[in-house]
């Protein structure tokens, strides 16, 4: 087995570069509580790709990261790019292409409560109160995106589709996963489906509830996705794991995030049975804000948390870097989208706030 651990670095569009730099200081710092020597290389992604190669996700990229242990990817795309055909896009042209190439099915979401900023969040406080701590888990390359679609016909007989289709075995890979993961938390999960009504809700129920059996200490219930949606807004401190589709995925992953009060605070995890995995902030690449140095680098810092605690395999550092970015906060730093405006914060740049969470591990 290699002594070195490669990643590749895509800084991607707009706050990309910025925040992708302050995860590099943190790369920088726990080297030495590291056992293997970790390797960067830094390749182009997304709109910057574009103007460069003419294409989101260039050869070179992509070989890039065939050659790595695992990816940091900032965030992709902005209206610049918006003109183009959908697959041409920054979004669509390499999200979706990488993680079909690195058969990247898993997807994982935490939403945590951040007491300190809970006035951020648009929950009553009586909500807040119970606190919650929700992972997300998305299956990412099946169902809806990748169904067959297009727009056909003329006139007044125009029409557009997309087609969900799932397989048993999709269904059934991210179970494992999701009950594997359930094992190690609170034990409970929740599939999120519309049985009621679609053909592929009534086989990933069934798929589910067959799984089950072989995690008897696991308890898991269904919820339809429109009650889910609402639930979460009442009382997200009733979920722990819970277990989407795609297009449910890809709903709920952002309002687990939102309840936060801040996306800007929240990484993700895409991986394969292999666990190698595409590591990314929650967030867009907010380009109106693109070189300012007021970005929030948090997510971007806690993606590189997720990977070292699941593609290098030290859970331990990952928790460093997680008390690191709870003390900062604890001492009232803030960038300026967590500002509320209160006479205990201090107001800091993209680069302090990357440094003075650096200098906090230890």
């Amino acid at each position: 087995m290699s002594n070195i651990f490669k990643i590749a670095i895509l800084p991607g569009d707009g706050i990309g570069p910025e925040v992708m730099k302050q995860a590099i200081k943190i790369l920088e710092r726990i080297q030495k509580y590291i056992k293997k020597k970790i390797t960067i290389n830094t390749y182009c992604i997304g709109g910057i790709a574009i103007k460069k190669y003419s294409d989101p996700l260039p050869r070179v990229t992509l070989e890039g990261c065939e050659k790595s242990d695992a990816i940091l990817l900032g965030s992709v795309g902005g209206p610049e790019w918006d003109h183009l055909p959908l697959h041409k896009r920054p979004e669509k042209g390499s999200l979706l292409k990488l993680r079909k190439h690195f058969n990247l099915f898993v997807n994982l979401r935490p939403s945590f409560f951040y007491k300190n900023l809970s006035i951020l969040s648009p929950l009553k406080e009586k909500i807040l109160n119970k606190g919650f701590d929700i992972i997300c888990i998305r299956e990412l390359i099946g169902g809806i995106y990748y169904g067959p679609n297009g727009i056909k016909g003329k006139g007044i007989n125009e029409h557009a589709f997309d087609t969900e289709i799932y397989s048993r075995f999709e269904i059934e890979r991210i179970a494992h996963i999701a009950f594997n993961i359930a094992l190690k938390r609170n034990k409970k999960i929740c599939s999120i489906d519309k049985a009621n009504v679609l053909q592929t809700s009534i086989l990933w129920r069934k798929i589910l509830i067959e799984i089950s059996q072989k995690y008897k200490s696991v308890k898991l219930k269904h919820m339809y996705i429109d009650n889910a949606v609402m639930q979460l807004i009442k009382n997200p401190s009733q979920f722990d794991v819970i277990l989407c589709p795609n297009l449910f995925g890809d709903i709920i992953s952002d309002q687990c995030a939102v309840i936060t009060g801040s996306i800007g605070n929240l990484p993700s995890a895409s991986f394969n049975q292999n666990y190698f995995g595409l590591y990314e902030p929650a967030g867009g690449s907010a380009p109106d804000i693109a070189g300012k140095n007021i970005a929030n680098p948090i997510a971007q810092i806690l993606s590189l948390a997720m990977l070292i605690e699941y593609s290098l395999k030290e859970r331990k550092i990952s928790v460093k870097i997680k008390n690191a970015i709870h003390k900062i906060l604890n001492l009232g730093y803030r960038t300026k989208d967590l500002s509320i405006n209160n006479s205990k914060e201090k107001i800091i740049t993209t680069d302090d706030m990357g440094t003075l969470i650096m200098e906090s591990i230890k």
